[in-house]
């Protein structure tokens, strides 16, 4: 069985719309969540300084969405029509039908529901629209908030690697989350 890969098209929830980046999300990713140091040390990247530094990535961004392989939605909060964070589907494993997800949401969404809402929509385009059979995500420990944002949005907790990851010259136990097709459909 082959993957329908289809790359990242637009997804509506309740109070959502993740799309693709566009250059004009530049500012409010830089002023909601990019330029912010504990939401990138949680995420693991680093700060962007500037709006042109914003600028710069989301032009990579919009280059790769020429791939249907690249998925990688900007999250909109409806009411306010500005980017408040990422999902993407960093890693996808073809033969395997496996992808691993990443998401971040500026500190002023925190607490709200955001996160798992855009989850659960990836999880379920995942598994209805490309045919993956199993997506995953890790935390690391000192993150326990994602955690909970895995939990919430369906799926389960697999085990711990054991200082899986070198972050900031110290290394973290990370969290393994999963969920098949067959325990979402």
């Amino acid at each position: 069985m082959f993957l329908n890969h289809r790359g990242t098209q637009t997804i509506e929830t309740e109070r959502l719309i993740l799309r693709r980046f566009e250059l004009t999300d530049s500012q409010s990713v830089f002023e909601l969540w990019m330029n912010d140091p504990e939401v990138q040390n949680n995420y693991g990247e680093s700060v962007c300084n500037t709006v042109e530094e914003v600028e710069r990535l989301l032009a990579k961004w919009l280059c790769l969405y020429n791939n249907n392989e690249f998925y990688r939605w900007s999250i909109i909060l409806k009411e306010a029509n500005k980017s408040i964070g990422q999902i993407a589907f960093y890693l996808v494993n073809n033969q395997n039908q496996r992808a691993d997800v990443e998401y971040c949401i500026g500190q002023s969404c925190w607490g709200k529901g955001y996160a798992p809402e855009a989850l659960k929509a990836v999880i379920d385009y995942a598994f209805r629209h490309i045919g993956i059979n199993r997506v995953q995500a890790f935390h690391r420990s000192k993150n326990a908030s994602s955690g909970n944002v895995l939990r919430k949005a369906g799926m389960k907790y697999e085990g711990t690697l054991k200082q899986y990851l070198l972050h900031k010259d110290e290394f973290d136990d990370c969290l393994m989350y999963g969920v098949t097709r067959d325990e979402w459909c």
